[in-house]
């Protein structure tokens, strides 16, 4: 009882250990951050996990995320905005979490990238609630009451007041109680916000969390169970299968062999079509890689070709000239049949180099799709240097028949 009464706090990486001063929980964070991000503002996504015991606080389960970067500073990477925001995206995304957009008073609510980006994932506003601080640092003679009373940007949940400790008053030592006792004063004391000082402030505001997230886990839950359910049936499933399951039975190790065969196919294919589940941002590659060579490299080779029309002119008057051989030539309409063909026939023959060279280029990508395929194939060399062989082989057998086609 004794120790349910007193406050504690655990972190993940010091099990067992617990503390009592939270000044310490406060150091143990720095020394930990430093530790995983090193000492000069890096970041990382690897969470720290503090548990807080209290009989004085509701139950709930907090992300703190970090603010998004503009520029990057000490040995923050050049692309640090987008990774914040990646990180960010990554939870907030999760349609079982509420979204608390913490916005500064002391700036434009239209430029809140915390707003922005929950509005990217909530649109209609069902899990995002806003939370206004630094109410106490606004200039003299504004306010925020039109924020606050959800008519400037509306949201469905609403908007919270709240008034941290300074940095001052946590290097001046000023404790939670009495930081709470100042936001209250602040609030009853100050003409904008006092009629609405009970909606306002840390304490309403766990209360409000507290209440939207166990209504929000009543309404998610029956989707998450029938979710589960579902997952839970495939498993039994593959486990019914595997229930007589003899690692010696040969007829295992065909099954299995045959449907990573069959796996490998399907990966080809979806390669060469342009449906697999991953889009390569970096090159092109596989049927998009084989579509360019047909329609861009293709007709380029061909304006390669030279091509001389005096020159053409003069073999079609020596091929009508030698087919009519002692006879006069008359004027036609229509070019003689064999000069025809033995004038489309040469002209023909110079289109197999640009044709052979096309073969080349796109039996050189089947088989460097064969290759990236047979990757998830890695973990049995054996065989994957079997499936790779012999498709590539097959490839290359029926490379020799196109060349000879052409």
């Amino acid at each position: 009882l004794l120790l349910f009464l007193t406050e504690y706090a655990e972190f993940l990486h010091c099990k067992g250990k617990k503390f009592t001063d939270f000044d310490e929980v406060r150091q143990e964070i720095e020394v930990e951050t430093d530790r995983v991000t090193g000492m000069n503002k890096g970041i990382s996504s690897v969470p720290i996990n503090l548990r807080v015991y209290s009989p004085h606080v509701l139950s709930l389960t907090l992300i703190d995320l970090p603010g998004i970067t503009k520029v990057p500073v000490g040995d923050q990477p050049p692309d640090i905005e987008q990774q914040i925001r990646d990180m960010i995206m990554q939870f907030i995304s999760r349609e079982n979490c509420l979204i608390l957009a913490v916005t500064p008073a002391n700036t434009d609510l239209a430029n809140s990238d915390a707003l922005k980006l929950a509005k990217e994932v909530d649109p209609q506003g069902l899990r995002t609630i806003g939370v206004i601080t630094k109410l106490d640092l606004m200039d003299e003679g504004t306010d925020a009451r039109e924020v606050l009373e959800n008519k400037l940007l509306p949201l469905r949940r609403g908007y919270i007041g709240v008034v941290n400790r300074s940095q001052k008053d946590i290097d001046g030592k000023k404790d939670i109680k009495a930081a709470l006792l100042a936001e209250r004063k602040f609030f009853l004391s100050h003409p904008s916000y006092r009629h609405m000082a009970d909606r306002m402030g840390t304490p309403y505001l766990q209360k409000v969390l507290n209440q939207q997230l166990t209504n929000h886990i009543r309404d998610t839950l029956p989707a998450f169970r029938s979710k589960l359910q579902s997952q839970l049936l495939s498993i039994e499933h593959e486990v019914e299968v595997y229930k007589n399951f003899r690692p010696e039975d040969p007829t295992r190790k065909t099954k299995a062999l045959l449907q990573m065969v069959q796996q490998f196919s399907v990966d080809f294919e979806k390669r060469i079509e342009g449906s697999g589940d991953q889009v390569d941002t970096l090159e092109l590659s596989g049927g998009a890689k084989i579509n360019r060579i047909f329609h861009e490299r293709f007709p380029f080779e061909l304006v390669k070709m030279e091509f001389n029309e005096k020159e053409l002119r003069r073999e079609i008057s020596y091929a009508i000239k030698n087919i009519h051989g002692i006879r006069q030539v008359l004027p036609c309409l229509f070019t003689p049949d064999m000069a025809f063909e033995a004038i489309v026939k040469k002209q023909i023959v110079k289109l197999k180099g640009p044709c052979l060279k096309s073969v080349d280029l796109v039996m050189q990508e089947l088989i460097n799709t064969v290759k990236k395929c047979t990757k998830k194939l890695a973990t049995y060399p054996r065989l994957c240097e079997e499936t790779e062989r012999i498709v590539a082989g097959y490839i290359r057998e029926r490379e020799e028949k196109t060349k000879d086609q052409v």
